[in-house]
């Protein structure tokens, strides 16, 4: 097994990417991590000037964010649903997931937590789980993975020699909470998503999460087994949760300053919150596939995106983000273990999973796609949204 070597890897692309090397005079962000990123005449990239407009668009802070908070709180408690949860919150042991339980706690809401096992959690966040639930005194529904169907998928995947190899857990953890919440009638599913930590991302660095077309394309051409026990949410599933069930996703921590360091702090304190390490290392799975997929297989390093959002968000120095960057991933006797012990929970052996994790790369369009359903389906909702807006006008 090769493992990774940062300044090997850049030196050896920096001669083979078509362009002279180039780093943001900002960020991190460089020619490596998108051969297609641009620059000003100052040397600024284009994914500054994307995240703040993003910023100035979502984020509002102090008094106002406050406000547009308890607004949004005080239309969450008056549907609420089966045993009084008014909204439901996908917990994962993660830090943004463990901070919007805290957050929820202090807006006075009662979401019904949901944590999705699908076999891979680390022994921390399991704990974090069950400090969360703990500190803030809501109740937990557990929603666990048919193993054999899952395993499947994701050995299909890898199979495929597809990028986002995340999208298994990505794409039924969101099935699996649209799901809880039509069975306990939740109106509300409650977002960790942030401009000011999670806004930066090349778009080729991961796939539609959603695609169910291609989800199954892929599984049934490598595996061919059933996934009917598997919540799938694929187009026409989210058009029934979002129109028939009235389901909608509502996000509070943009309305607030979110800094990551005084967050971890709180949520330490009032959440028993222990810190895993890297960002989504709560998860095996996760953890190898960030740290020791992307950069080898496909010479992604997602810290370069991390770390330079937290740079235009103003949490980060760029001297600090570059130490970072020359560190490994994480831990390489980890890895070498997580390389183990991938393969065998997978069922592959160490000869097959090097095999498969040297097949050439496949880009995900190849196995078919939703495009066409997606499409009908934003034209649906064009014309569904003014008839909508005409029917609250008129009840009023």
């Amino acid at each position: 097994m090769n493992f990774y070597n940062l300044q090997l890897l850049e030196k050896n692309l920096t001669a083979n990417c078509g362009r002279p090397y180039q780093q943001c005079a900002i960020s991190v962000m460089d020619t490596i991590a998108d051969p297609n990123i641009t620059f000003d005449e100052k040397g600024i990239c284009n994914y500054y000037y994307e995240y703040m407009a993003a910023e100035k668009q979502h984020c509002l802070t102090g008094e106002g964010g406050r406000k547009k908070q308890e607004e949004i709180s005080a239309k969450i408690k008056a549907t609420p649903g089966k045993k009084g949860y008014n909204c439901i919150l996908g917990l994962s042991g993660g830090a943004d997931s463990t901070y919007l339980a805290y957050l929820a706690k202090d807006l006075g809401l009662n979401p019904l937590l949901v944590h999705f096992d699908y076999g891979w959690n680390t022994e921390i966040a399991t704990k974090n789980v069950e400090n969360a639930v703990k500190g803030s005194g809501f109740d937990l529904y557990t929603v666990v993975m048919d193993w054999p169907e899952f395993r499947s998928l994701q050995r299909s995947y890898f199979k495929a020699s597809v990028l986002d190899l995340d999208v298994p857990a990505d794409h039924m953890i969101f099935g699996a909470l649209y799901k809880t919440a039509k069975k306990f009638k939740i109106k509300y599913v409650l977002s960790g998503n942030n401009v000011c930590t999670e806004h930066t991302l090349p778009k080729t660095w991961n796939y539609n999460k959603f695609d169910l077309i291609n989800l199954k394309n892929i599984h049934s051409r490598y595996e061919n087994g059933s996934l009917s026990h598997l919540p799938a949410l694929g187009v026409w599933n989210m058009a029934l949760y979002q129109l028939f069930h009235s389901i909608e996703k509502v996000s509070f921590l943009d309305l607030q300053e979110f800094k990551r360091d005084d967050i971890l702090k709180v949520i330490e304190k009032e959440m028993g919150w222990i810190n895993y390490g890297g960002k989504h290392q709560e998860s095996v799975f996760t953890r190898f596939y960030q740290g020791y997929i992307l950069p080898n297989k496909f010479n992604i390093d997602k810290r370069k995106a991390h770390l330079s959002n937290l740079i235009f968000s103003g949490q980060l120095t760029k001297e600090a983000a570059l130490a970072e960057i020359a560190r490994p991933t994480y831990d390489e006797k980890l890895q070498r273990q997580d390389f183990v012990f991938v393969a065998k929970k997978l069922g592959f052996t160490i000869d097959e999973f090097e095999k498969v994790l040297s097949l050439p790369n496949v880009d995900h369009a190849f196995y078919g796609t939703d495009q066409k359903q997606r499409e009908m389906y934003f034209s649906i909702m064009r014309g569904i949204k003014p008839l909508t807006s005409l029917i609250k006008k008129f009840s009023k």
